[in-house]
């Protein structure tokens, strides 16, 4: 079974450069593309010293964002016949022998998404519940929503087995069928940046593809180098609950007065996050 990987780099040159040095030989990887999605920094001149029949990288002209970036070198990959492919940061530190297994995962079992725990600093990403409108007009109420975020989480009871069933994944690293990938059509290319995750979860439920965390397998993510040094902090939250309302309207089919309402707490939460920034001092 072929199987290659897709790292999308924006700005980040040092931090994908690394990750090339470290995976370059792994065995399990037949191809490895890096998209450069425009970046400024000459990322991609430097990274072309990479490549040769294994390692890729292609340029996009300008920058796509998450979803489009990562379905630029996802379309890159429809001629070379692979199985598997996965979708990772370059800030995600990884085994070859992870690999190995997330592909026996994906052999043995009636699964389309395989993806690891996810260490994030400490905190273990494994998974959660495709959230519905009460979740997200929580997570719009400020100092609330972590409560939003509870309610989307599994049990730690529910992770005993090894393979365990969950509605999204870390959109940080997972591995899935790429002919299953290709028949919803890949990410959404509405969204430029974050809710990637709950929509794939959602296009993936739609079909019946189903998704799965191997408990006994841990990646280590540095959490988002690229998107910290080009947005501002105000400017990410921006674009996520533009995200938001998109995922809502297209996928749980959002009525007029939820819209209403979603945006209007959107509106109160920004106005007091702003207010936040100019009495810390913020310059953000």
């Amino acid at each position: 079974m072929k199987t290659a990987i897709v790292i999308l780099n924006y700005n980040d040159y040092s931090t994908t450069y690394d990750m090339l040095e470290r995976i370059k030989d792994y065995k399990s990887l037949d191809l490895i593309v890096v998209v450069d999605n425009n970046s400024q920094d000459d990322s991609y001149k430097k990274l072309k010293v990479f490549e040769n029949n294994k390692i890729n990288v292609i340029k996009t002209d300008k920058n796509l964002g998450y979803a489009n970036g990562n379905n630029f070198g996802l379309n890159y990959l429809i001629d070379k016949n692979i199985d598997y492919v996965i979708i990772s940061n370059p800030d995600v530190y990884f085994k070859d022998n992870d690999i190995i297994k997330l592909k026996i995962d994906l052999e043995k079992n009636d699964i389309s998404l395989i993806a690891p725990i996810v260490d994030e600093n400490g905190k273990k990403s494994r998974g959660w519940k495709l959230p519905h409108f009460k979740e997200d007009l929580i997570s719009n109420i400020n100092y609330f929503h972590k409560y939003g975020d509870k309610l989307l989480s599994y049990k730690d009871s529910y992770y005993s087995k090894e393979l365990v069933n969950v509605d999204v994944v870390s959109g940080c690293f997972f591995m899935i069928k790429y002919n299953d990938f290709k028949k919803i059509d890949f990410f959404d290319s509405n969204t430029f940046l974050y809710y990637e995750e709950n929509i794939l979860g959602s296009k993936l439920k739609s079909k019946n593809y189903k998704s799965y965390i191997d408990t006994s397998i841990k990646v280590n993510h540095m959490l988002s180098v690229s998107v910290d040094k080009s947005f501002n902090s105000l400017k990410k939250y921006k674009m996520l609950k533009d995200s938001q309302l998109y995922y809502e309207k297209t996928y749980n089919h959002l009525n007029i007065f939820g819209i209403i309402l979603l945006r209007l707490f959107y509106y109160v939460s920004y106005f007091i996050s702003y207010l936040c920034k100019l009495i810390t001092g913020g310059k953000k």
